[in-house]
């Protein structure tokens, strides 16, 4: 191993382990590659942990009260000497606002597949949010790249427009409804700034000042700062422009180009010194994971010349890349394309000639839009195409299970450099696999109550078959498709609406868009004409309204209506209460019926209980808690105005022994009931 190589990779290793570490204290097993890599893994762990432990992020003072004038620039502020990610709906635009609120710390991961926005807040280098209470706009912030961006699209439709600004400056913000068309045909990473784009400008800055000689070099790496400054420090484009200027800088000195792995490692190693917390965020992690498989499958290959090799580099490029991002796309996404190696090598050319436009355009204005127009078109029309496509579903991996698939890996790329024959790598390769195959478990039996805030959402997977059972409301919908996703879910057998108020149904549009549904139950107080009921035949789901003495077959359990036994007319009254029966416990789902409703139930004890009515005075009877003698209950409650849950209720619920979970405070419940074969 040449020593360069050695400092690269262990300078990058060493600050890997340590910020990792930081955040995952099991991630310090990588200490045992201190032997291998000696000193630049000893000078890279201690300088990123004396980093993250000598200048940590400082705590904003929770619960401070702010007001004054502040600017606000991609959704961030400043205020009380700390940078603030401003909460307000809608959000708000780039601008100078009067603002009044609090100063609060950033909610955690609150659903499987939920987003984090506290780890999200870290990657970017910030801790609280500021929860304004009002927001009163007075004026637009002065912006030197404006020119820029009006230039950039001169002269181009608008579904143009936001596609090279995307390509171009990163700028994803007009892109709300072809981003989604991206990312489901795995050409979303196009739009996150990175080694093309960078490679591009030097590498016209290069061969236009190739007169000058060795300080071409110099003048292109001063343009680094600048695409920095212009379309802003991403954490891919912050790798990129590091790995090159890195090269850049070497070939000025007369040391030559870094190498790609040596530099990726380099890079690595500054931007975790740099902001140790940036290894939380997503884009840090696809961008340096696709240049690691880049850099160690490409350099084995042997490519025939002429446009066959480039054909077949560009598969392989993008076979690389995929392999090296799957189980972190399925991880967080839920799916990976299956399409995604053909897309790209299709929107590469595009995307190669786009580029490069874009930049002059960024100068030259109109002038080259006749040619960007088709162009940016075409790769719109790819990616509608290529979103079509069939999806590898997936729910969440645990730790170990990432460990696995690059065990799984390694076999592989050490047969691809000719360090091992092909046979003996395909065996070894696949006793990872034998692994996970005897550690899977059995299908869980359990209940899911998620996190919706105001509203009721539970998933029971009963061995073979899912219910949902509600959505919450319809901005909550997104929030329920990711834990489905999570959590494994490809397709439900019965979906339920218990209730016609929108924190019961409103999140289930969004699902049925995007999970198929074999049958749908809603409480008779559904008109034939409802808009869910509508949704729902139009993709072809059939649609029953159920009353007392309905039982269903799901999995291996069984689904059981209680109520209504008759329609009174009141929508509370009339709402669905269902038993479920996981063949190892029960759980009684109240909707939001009234005590003496519950008083009429016909049930026995049960393991859970889904309180009714987010926990209102009007439920949770003594006489039901006597009955049912619930272990735990579980409560959907978000911020509102109503008291909810009622003192009384929780009183109630103590006294009789209940566990008594809120999504408000604990975020998703689980209630585990067992497995099943």
């Amino acid at each position: 191993m040449r020593p360069s190589w050695t400092w690269g990779v262990g300078l990058g290793a060493g600050a890997l382990v340590a910020a990792w570490g930081l955040f995952a204290p099991w991630a310090f097993l990588g200490l045992g590659l201190l032997p291998f890599l000696r000193l630049p893994f000893a000078l890279g762990f201690g300088l990123v942990l004396a980093r993250a432990l000598l200048f940590p992020l400082p705590e904003p003072p929770w619960g401070a009260a702010v007001e004054g004038v502040f600017a606000v620039r991609g959704g961030f502020t400043r205020a009380e000497g700390h940078l603030l990610w401003v909460s307000h709906y809608p959000p708000l635009p780039d601008g100078r606002y009067r603002l009044r609120g609090r100063i609060a710390p950033p909610q955690g991961r609150t659903n499987p597949g939920g987003f984090d926005q506290r780890a999200w807040l870290l990657s970017r280098g910030a801790k609280g949010v500021l929860r304004a209470e009002s927001a009163e706009p007075l004026g637009p912030l002065p912006d030197w790249r404006e020119g820029f961006r009006e230039r950039l699209g001169a002269g181009l439709s608008l579904e143009a427009r936001e596609v090279v600004e995307g390509l171009v400056l990163g700028d994803k913000g007009g892109l709300e409804t072809a981003y989604p068309l991206f990312q489901r045909a795995g050409l979303a990473h196009l739009l996150a700034l990175s080694g093309l784009h960078v490679g591009v400008l030097v590498g016209f800055a290069v061969l236009g000042l190739y007169p000058l000689g060795r300080w071409r070099y110099l003048l292109a790496l001063a343009l680094l700062p600048f695409y920095l400054l212009l379309a802003g420090p991403s954490p891919s484009l912050v790798r990129a422009s590091l790995m090159a200027g890195l090269s850049l800088l070497g070939l000025f000195l007369g040391l030559g180009g870094a190498g790609v792995v040596q530099a990726l490692g380099l890079a690595l190693f500054l931007q975790l010194l740099l902001r140790p917390e940036a290894l939380l965020g997503l884009g840090f992690q696809l961008s340096y994971l696709a240049v690691l498989g880049l850099a160690l499958v490409l350099p084995a290959l042997r490519l025939p010349p002429g446009p066959r090799g480039y054909l077949l580099g560009g598969v392989a490029a993008s076979l690389a890349v995929q392999a090296f991002l799957l189980p972190l796309l399925l991880h967080r996404f839920g799916f990976a394309p299956l399409l995604a190696p053909l897309a790209n090598l299709l929107a590469l050319p595009l995307v190669a000639l786009l580029v490069p436009l874009g930049f002059l355009k960024l100068f030259l204005g109109a002038l080259p839009a006749p040619l960007v127009e088709p162009l940016a078109r075409g790769l719109l029309l790819l990616a509608g195409l290529a979103a079509q496509g069939p999806l590898l579903r997936w729910g969440e991996i645990a730790p170990p299970g990432f460990a696995l698939y690059y065990l799984g890996l390694l076999p592989l790329l050490f047969a691809l450099h000719r360090r091992l024959p092909w046979r003996r790598a395909l065996l070894l390769a696949s006793l990872p696999t034998l692994v996970g195959l005897l550690a899977a478990r059995p299908k869980p039996l359990d209940l899911w109550m998620l996190d919706v805030g105001q509203g009721d959402a539970l998933l029971a997977r009963m061995g073979g078959g899912e219910v949902l059972v509600d959505g919450g409301r319809a901005e909550k919908g997104e929030a329920v498709v990711r834990a489905l996703r999570a959590l494994g879910v490809e397709a439900l057998e019965l979906l339920v609406a218990t209730h016609p108020d929108a924190d019961h149904y409103g999140g289930l549009f969004r699902v049925i868009e995007e999970v198929p549904v074999g049958l749908a139950l809603l409480a008779p107080g559904f008109p034939e004409d409802h808009p869910l009921a509508q949704a729902l035949r139009a993709r072809g789901v059939p649609v029953v309204r159920a009353g007392a003495g309905t039982r269903l077959k799901v999995g291996q359990g069984e689904v059981r209506v209680l109520w209504p036994e008759a329609l009174s007319g009141d929508d509370n009254q009339d709402g669905l209460a269902l038993l479920l029966d996981f063949g190892r416990g029960r759980a009684l789902l109240l909707a939001d019926l009234p005590r003496e409703v519950e008083a009429r139930l016909p049930v026995g004890e049960v393991e859970a209980l889904k309180v009714s009515h987010h926990g209102s005075q009007s439920g949770t009877s003594e006489v039901l808690l006597e009955r049912t003698r619930p272990r735990v209950a579980l409560i959907g409650v978000g911020p509102n105005p109503f008291g909810h849950p009622h003192p009384e209720v929780l009183e109630r619920l103590e006294r009789h022994g209940a566990e008594v979970r809120r999504t408000d405070q604990d975020g998703a419940v689980r209630v585990l009931f067992g497995y099943a074969w």
